[in-house]
């Protein structure tokens, strides 16, 4: 297993780095292999179908060579990782019947309170499977459908079926086949047509273990008319050893309806956060995801809509902070396969010390799309002279009558904008950190208040001792 000795002493300030004495029902094996994956299909008492689809992702892993493009992986020994941990007591409908440990970890986080607060309904897992689910009544009796994705499988086995695996397919990617063999926990929502969930649903992903991985899969189906926010946060313990964490999102936005997906991802340092997210947007349906990357020690991940009807439309806002020992490599993808649909990306990133951020992202208009258009907009932000940004932008345009425009900026904090904010009353760092405020305000203000705050925080967080 690879450590980083450098990584120690980056992980000691963050926040979220205890763990938990491990107290395990199953713990597999390190490595993967064809018995952990039929060990993990017997713990879940799965149909003989789903064994079938995990052992073809598996072969499908094998046959497939780690990227090369994007972020550095060599550091990442996936011979190492545990792939599958099934805590003591899961799948509880009340915060009481999760297990002590378990539910100070959460409290600590604040989730029963975020949920007594401000949620629809609240998701929490904790290594491979969701410890705690639950849906407020009000919206269980609209026909809301909020559950682990392996409740989903059993209670609604014909809807699961309908959309598993069709918009994010093993043969998608390296990661998408490792997640498909070894997927445990995730999300299964259901909005019905015309029920609009004026607050939102809540998932927290917690991984405890040393070297541990974590591959939840959601799977979100949004119908026709409907509407929904989710948001979706992530921490882990600080361990020398690397974790890795490969989550596969697939999301249904059906005629006319709207849905948002947050995230605020927060991993500690010695997590490799690779991650597939894509949304099947069909006639004039809405898809925004809103997405901040500040911890791991690498990030891969672009979310995506794929345009598949006239009117639909995609929105990506993100935001990426990489310090040192970190590389964000985050980006969105846009794809119009109709005609009349449009799109809007929105991508800042500020690096610091010797972190890098690069966007990464994917335009494309296929023939026939008539009449549409994306705009992208790519601003990164560098607090001194080690911090490293790059832009690798793909447009691919098959139309004639089609629209896309591009635009890139890169600045940097400079003593000019610091004195003057100084003049005014503040310290260095407060200046500092208000001119960061301001250039992720974009971002910021489309979240909830509290999840704004928090976001804010963590940046704050982040940006301690970055300048003088």
């Amino acid at each position: 297993m690879t450590v980083n000795p450098e990584a120690s002493q980056i992980n000691k300030e963050y926040e979220y780095g205890w763990s938990n004495p491990e107290k395990y029902a199953i713990k597999a094996p390190k490595g993967l292999s064809r018995e952990v994956v039929e060990m993990i299909s017997k713990a879940k008492d799965e149909p003989q179908w789903m064994l079938d689809f995990r052992l073809k992702a598996l072969e499908i892993f094998y046959s497939k060579p780690m990227p090369t493009w994007g972020a550095d992986l060599s550091g990442l020994n996936l011979d190492e990782i545990y792939y599958y941990i099934k805590p003591e007591g899961f799948n509880a409908r009340s915060w009481d019947d999760v297990p002590e440990d378990v539910k100070v970890t959460f409290e600590r986080l604040g989730i029963p309170e975020a949920e007594r607060a401000a949620l629809a309904g609240v998701g929490a897992q904790y290594e491979s499977e969701m410890v705690y689910h639950n849906l407020k009544e009000e919206w269980e009796k609209l026909g809301v459908v909020f559950l682990s994705i392996e409740d989903g499988m059993r209670q609604y086995p014909d809807l699961f079926r309908e959309h598993f695996a069709t918009i994010v397919p093993p043969e998608d990617n390296k990661f998408a086949a490792v997640n498909s063999a070894v997927w445990s926990g995730g999300s299964f929502v259901y909005v019905p047509k015309g029920v609009k969930v004026d607050i939102p649903l809540q998932t927290y992903f917690r991984i405890n273990a040393e070297s541990s991985g974590q591959f939840e899969r959601t799977l979100i189906i949004i119908d026709e008319g409907a509407q929904a926010h989710y948001i979706e946060g992530c921490t882990a313990p600080a361990y020398n050893a690397d974790s890795f964490h490969s989550g596969v999102i697939e999301i249904v936005v059906k005629e006319g309806a709207r849905f948002r997906y947050s995230t605020i991802q927060n991993w500690s340092h010695n997590v490799y956060n690779l991650v597939t997210q894509r949304a099947a947007v069909y006639g004039n349906g809405v898809m925004e995801w809103v997405d901040g990357n500040l911890g791991s020690k690498v990030t891969m991940k672009y979310p995506a809509c794929y345009l598949l009807e006239e009117g639909a439309r995609g929105e990506v806002l993100s935001i990426a902070m990489a310090g040192r020992g970190q590389h964000q490599d985050a980006g969105a993808k846009i794809v119009h396969f109709a005609p009349h649909t449009s799109g809007t990306i929105v991508s800042k990133s500020i690096s610091k010390d010797s972190g890098r951020s690069s966007y990464r992202g994917l335009v494309k208009i296929y023939e026939g799309a008539k009449g549409s258009k994306t705009n992208v907009e790519c601003d990164a932000l560098l607090l001194d002279e080690e911090a490293r940004t790059d832009t690798y932008p793909y447009i691919e345009i098959e139309e004639k009558d089609a629209s896309v425009g591009h635009e890139a900026t890169v600045s940097k904090i400079n003593d000019e904008q610091i004195l003057y904010l100084q003049s005014r009353g503040l310290s260095e760092d407060e200046a500092a950190g208000l001119i960061v405020r301001g250039f992720i305000e974009p971002i910021a203000k489309e979240l909830p208040l509290e999840y704004a705050v928090e976001l804010n925080r963590l940046i704050e967080l982040e940006m301690e001792g970055s300048v003088g």
